[in-house]
């Protein structure tokens, strides 16, 4: 059992909710994990069932519940708050629309973003779902896979406008850039948001035409960038 408030039901009520985050357990799993007797531990994930934050899968064993993941889209999300004034800041300092995303399957969502306020720009509703096949925050959440990764996203990379090789470079020199890769006309540069353990955990990116970013918008931004990928980390690691 983890740690203890000093109120028994809780702290039990707590262990067989840890129990079950490893995997689906039967009753004589729950008890042997616990160490909960076996009446205790019954009435308990009963009662845990009622209120949804255990269930039963198709052999009866016990699961987490669908209310914990509805509990858990309602705490605030830390990197989407770290990341809010500085996106603010790379479009000033870029004088572009920058964005945030993050890798969910084999897609990339914009989960953030500052929009340009005036003249010709290129807007990434938040929401907006995109390949990873193409552009310049792809590569850099491509750079990083894990073999399992890799392995499920075999048939997404197979059709990448971008080369193995590109990727090594992503990660060598720690910017991506595109032009005209996912849609005519348009520029990107992104660079690698990590958490406080260095593990990757989104892309920092700009877009623009072509004619105001260039043909090499990575010597020009990817500095900014950095730079604000560097103090989302911070903020993130409090």
């Amino acid at each position: 059992m983890g740690q203890l408030s000093g109120i028994g039901v809780i702290d039990k009520a707590v262990s067989i909710l840890d129990a079950t985050a490893a995997g689906p357990l039967t009753l004589a799993e729950l008890v042997a994990v616990t160490g909960l007797p076996r009446a205790t531990a019954h009435r308990l994930a009963v009662a845990l069932e009622v209120h949804r934050l255990l269930a039963r899968d198709g052999a009866g064993r016990f699961i987490l519940g669908a209310r914990v993941g509805e509990l858990g889209l309602a705490l605030p999300d830390p990197l989407l708050a770290a990341a809010a004034p500085v996106l603010d800041w790379v479009r000033d300092e870029s004088g572009e629309s920058a964005q945030l995303y993050r890798r969910e399957g084999n897609i990339r969502v914009c989960v953030a973003g500052s929009e340009r306020a005036t003249g010709l720009r290129t807007t990434v509703p938040v929401g907006t779902r995109l390949p990873l096949s193409a552009g310049s925050g792809a590569q850099v959440l491509c750079s990083e896979l894990n073999a399992a990764d890799r392995l499920a996203l075999a048939d997404v990379l197979a059709e990448a406008q971008f080369s193995e090789r590109t990727l090594a470079d992503v990660r060598r020199r720690g910017w991506a850039q595109s032009v005209a890769e996912r849609e005519a006309g348009v520029a990107s540069v992104s660079t690698p948001v990590r958490g406080p353990g260095g593990e990757l955990i989104g892309a920092l990116s700009i877009s623009g035409p072509i004619e105001r970013l260039g043909r090499s918008p990575g010597q020009r931004y990817a500095s900014v960038l950095i730079t604000g990928a560097q103090r989302i980390t911070a903020a993130l690691a409090g």
